[in-house]
């Protein structure tokens, strides 16, 4: 069962989180492990490094957010806004990203292995050296997305 923190609440968690990506006094690791997320705003967020595995972020706000080597394993992201977000090395291994908007973010290096991206928006993405093993890619829109390099080793790219 997810955890469910107030706006408030979260927004502690990440004022710590800054702390700790300063190496300041009083910072923690953002840890919002299975946390509720569901239409949070977490726009142009810095959630480097955070930890975010199984958290629910269905139809969150995280236009512009920095993920940068993120954990996401297994998070719920369905219907989510990552417009221009930064994912850079962050892992998303079993990840459902199934309608979001992906458009113009950084997925370099970001393993999304065993992923669903169906019907995701891919416009003008950059997934170089990206990890897309078993991903469902199925009716995602990829016009103009960067694949150089990518794994695409028994994903599903019907319709895409």
């Amino acid at each position: 069962m997810s955890a469910t923190q107030s706006p408030d609440e979260i927004n502690i968690v990440l004022a710590a989180h800054a702390l700790w990506l300063r190496r300041d006094m009083g910072g923690a690791r953002a840890n919002l492990i299975r946390e509720n997320l569901t239409r949070a705003n977490l726009a142009n967020a810095d959630l480097t490094r955070a930890n975010l595995a199984r958290a629910d972020l269905a139809r969150a706000n995280l236009t512009g957010a920095n993920l940068t080597g993120a954990n996401l394993t297994g998070a719920t992201l369905t219907g989510a806004n990552l417009a221009h977000a930064d994912l850079a090395r962050a892992n998303l291994t079993g990840a459902d990203l199934a309608g979001a908007n992906v458009a113009r973010a950084n997925l370099t290096r970001v393993n999304l292995a065993d992923a669903n991206l169906a019907n995701a928006n891919l416009t003008r993405a950059n997934l170089a050296r990206a990890d897309l093993t078993r991903v469902n890619l199925a009716d995602a829109n990829l016009t103009g997305a960067n694949l150089t390099g990518a794994t695409l080793t028994g994903a599903d790219l019907a319709g895409a």
